[in-house]
């Protein structure tokens, strides 16, 4: 699937992604929630867990950013090729929440995305060089990569842990 490359091109992308993943939690429970994919220990609250931090992240590259303070991408002290070490905190972290806790929070982060998105200009999201910390990509492209990339993911292997639990 080719990257959005203007505001409502992403937005829809957000949405479309955001409700088909959205379908697929609402056949989670508290007990299924801890289901992980046959070839995987992650659970799905850890993939969920692992979601509503990358959200958060991305805003806190944006903050950092537009204040003038240094921007850790991917996270301090981390490089790309190291985020299978950083991402497991995150996915022990959703194994101790509560669904309803994961499923609220994971909501609100995706809401706050969509907003931030939506208040943003073709421009601001798509120009090359408007900020310094995204270096190749855009804004938008960072954005997406949050978000809709991140509900892809995150549907197929929920639905592959649904399916190989039965």
């Amino acid at each position: 699937m080719p990257a959005a490359t203007n505001n409502a091109d992403l937005l829809a992308v957000f949405d479309k992604d955001l409700q088909k993943l959205h379908a697929t939690l609402a056949k989670i429970d508290e007990d299924n929630a801890n289901l992980a994919a046959p070839d995987d220990e992650v659970s799905i609250k850890g993939i969920i867990a692992h979601r509503i931090h990358w959200i958060g992240m991305f805003h806190t590259w944006y903050e950092d950013g537009v204040a003038g303070r240094t921007v850790y991408v991917p996270a301090k002290g981390y490089k790309w090729n190291q985020l299978k070490a950083y991402n497991a905190s995150l996915y022990a972290a959703g194994d101790r929440m509560k669904w309803d806790e994961a499923r609220r929070a994971f909501d609100k982060a995706a809401a706050k995305l969509r907003a931030f998105i939506a208040d943003r200009d073709d421009d601001e999201l798509y120009g090359q060089g408007v900020y310094e910390w995204t270096g190749k990509w855009t804004l938008g492209r960072f954005a997406e990569a949050s978000g809709p990339s991140h509900f892809r993911s995150a549907g197929t292997y929920i639905r592959k842990a649904l399916k190989a639990a039965g």
